[in-house]
């Protein structure tokens, strides 16, 4: 899963034999996103990112700390997949690294094999050698005291469950794990995972693992390191400027679609005001319509608005950990005192009064909006509906007392820290609200703002020492990347890391790992709505509602100006990911 800052375009939950057939679907540039015959090639797309955020890893494979959607869609730009799927979340193996992907019965081995469509850019082939070297540097940065963490550790059975990964020659790599598997799911979240960089370039320090991950954690914010030279996705990156801008040229010796467009620059934004002055004057090409400037985008008379639901959720999450500040870990840990906080939120409020109506109700860890069926129904709808009334009841009914409008027992105050995203007016308007709305409860909630990337950093201390922060909230949620099947592991299960909140409970975890296992496509379904619902029940997290985002890591609605095409149609709501070699002006 992947940070977002301010669901859903999906397949049916396939069998195995249909997704490992290795004829992947269609791509995701359909006939009505070729260029028109006016094109014109060349050209500069000034993509505007989400106020206050940055890209700071350029290694395509993320620590914890800097596993975001923006990181992923940067690093996209210059290295890609070693599994694409296409809008409808069925493997695209015209646009894969790999040609085919095949198991045994019971889901222990996979074998791949790569096609030759994709080179790196100083002519050299990708080899099963690069996918191996990655897999390494993986698991080293999933063991415990790694140097630097890896972001999806747990998901995909990374790297527990998986026994060995081989190459056989150059072409295939056969992938070994320890249990039987559910093949939809391990290809979609164990695979998917691998995004390979030439073993070439990047095996400074063979053979000792540690030396290697220091040097990656060296440069993984240093885009201008000559590491990041030889690639193999359809950019280069020219030059990068922090809190400035991060610009990309086309990669000449591509294997896929060339770029038509001759310099993507994504931009740094200040505030919500100033990017929206940009896109008045022109000086953006795509950007996003802050909701707070909902009323004022007939300003905008040349631009194209289109919304975007992704495969995800929106949350907050409160400090569970037992080292948490304040005493309150252990007081989180209630699923009563969670409830009360949940019957805080006024949803209704918050998709008509803040999001214009832009956005949808939600329960559970996989949105409903728009309709996929892996959205359990049963929890599309929060199901500790607002009522701070109730709320305060709930927690008077367990022996607290409202002393001086603060919630108080055995000492302790219901009274904490708010860590929340700056830079956002909507985002501000909601946590106003939320604050306004638990002092009913006697919740009391000190709002302290810092920028996205400080969050992220700030509440990611599984494992250490989780004593920075009570209440987190950067703005948004997660959308299911990698994990594009949205079973939970790596978010929900015990120690994941991910799992920032520290939640644990026996059950979930069991109810994740049957989702893993083999299955028919009905008991896919059943296992996973079963793990949704326990999910919502338990409120492992604070469900916020989901509203219409943009591209480039998040930032309200999509907002392009007219002459620039295939953003929309290009763009992959399951992937989150943007396709700017297919973009293009016309005339």
């Amino acid at each position: 899963m992947k940070y977002r800052m301010l669901a859903v375009t999906s397949a049916a939950l396939l069998g195995s034999a249909a997704l490992l057939a290795g004829c992947g679907g269609s791509s995701t540039s359909s006939a009505a996103s070729r260029p028109a015959a006016n094109v014109r090639h060349g050209g500069t797309a000034v993509i505007a990112l989400a106020t206050q955020s940055s890209p700071n890893w350029f290694f395509p494979m993320l620590s914890a700390s800097a596993f975001s959607d923006l990181n992923t869609q940067v690093d996209g730009m210059m290295y890609k997949p070693m599994i694409q799927f296409n809008t409808k979340d069925v493997v695209d193996y015209s646009r894969s690294l790999v040609s085919n992907i095949s198991s045994n019965k019971n889901g222990t081995q996979y074998t791949l094999t790569l096609n030759h469509k994709y080179k790196w850019s100083n002519g050299q082939p990708i080899t099963a050698q690069d996918i191996v070297f990655t897999w390494d540097i993986t698991k080293a940065a999933s063991e415990p005291n790694a140097v630097w963490v890896y972001g999806g550790a747990g998901i995909g059975g990374v790297p527990t469950s998986w026994k060995s990964v081989t190459a056989v020659g150059n072409n295939k790599v056969v992938v070994k794990l320890s249990t039987p598997t559910n093949s939809n799911w391990f290809v979609h979240n164990g695979l998917a995972q691998l995004w390979p960089v030439p073993k070439s370039v990047w095996d400074k320090y063979p053979n000792n693992l540690t030396q290697e991950m220091k040097f990656i954690n060296s440069v993984a914010n240093s885009p201008m390191n000559k590491a990041y030279d030889v690639v193999d996705g359809a950019y280069h990156i020219q030059s990068a400027q922090a809190n400035n801008q991060w610009v990309f040229v086309p990669n000449k010796n591509y294997g896929g679609h060339k770029s038509i467009l001759s310099k993507v620059i994504f931009q740094y934004e200040t505030s919500d005001a100033s990017e929206f002055a940009a896109l008045k004057n022109g000086t953006i090409s795509l950007g996003y319509l802050p909701m707070a400037n909902y009323a004022a985008r007939t300003e905008l008379s040349s631009d194209v608005l289109s919304p975007t639901y992704l495969l995800g959720f929106n949350y907050i999450i409160v400090n569970m950990n037992s080292k948490a500040p304040n005493k309150l870990g252990p007081v989180f840990n209630q699923l009563y005192v969670r409830q009360a906080l949940q019957m805080g939120i006024d949803q209704k409020t918050i998709v008509n009064g803040i999001f214009h109506g832009l956005a949808t109700y939600e329960g559970g860890p996989v949105a409903p909006k728009p309709n996929t069926p892996y959205s359990n129904p049963a929890v599309a709808k929060p199901l500790y509906p607002y009522n701070p009334a109730a709320g305060k009841k709930l927690l008077e009914k367990h022996g607290w007392k409202d002393v001086g409008g603060v919630m108080t027992k055995n000492g302790v105050k219901l009274q904490f820290t708010f860590l929340a995203v700056s830079g956002d007016q909507s985002q501000t308007d909601l946590q106003q609200l939320l604050q306004a709305d638990w002092k009913k409860e006697g919740i009391k909630v000190n709002i302290v703002q810092q920028p996205f990337d400080n969050i992220i950093s700030t509440s990611n201390q599984i494992g250490s020492n989780p004593t920075k922060w009570d209440m987190a909230d950067w703005g948004g949620g997660w959308t299911y990347q990698p994990d594009y099947y949205p079973s939970g592991d790596g978010l929900f299960n015990t120690g994941a890391a991910s799992n920032f909140q520290g939640y644990s409970s026996k059950t979930e975890d069991a109810l994740i790992q049957k989702s893993t296992l083999p299955a028919t496509p009905a008991q896919a379904t059943k296992y996973l709505y079963a793990y949704e619902k326990y999910t919502a029940q338990q409120l492992a997290v604070l469900f916020l509602p989901q509203p219409a985002e943009g591209y480039a890591g998040g930032g309200d609605i999509n907002e392009h100006i007219a002459n620039l095409h295939g953003t929309a149609k290009t763009f992959n709501p399951v992937t989150d990911q943007i396709f700017p070699n297919y973009w293009y002006y016309t005339k």
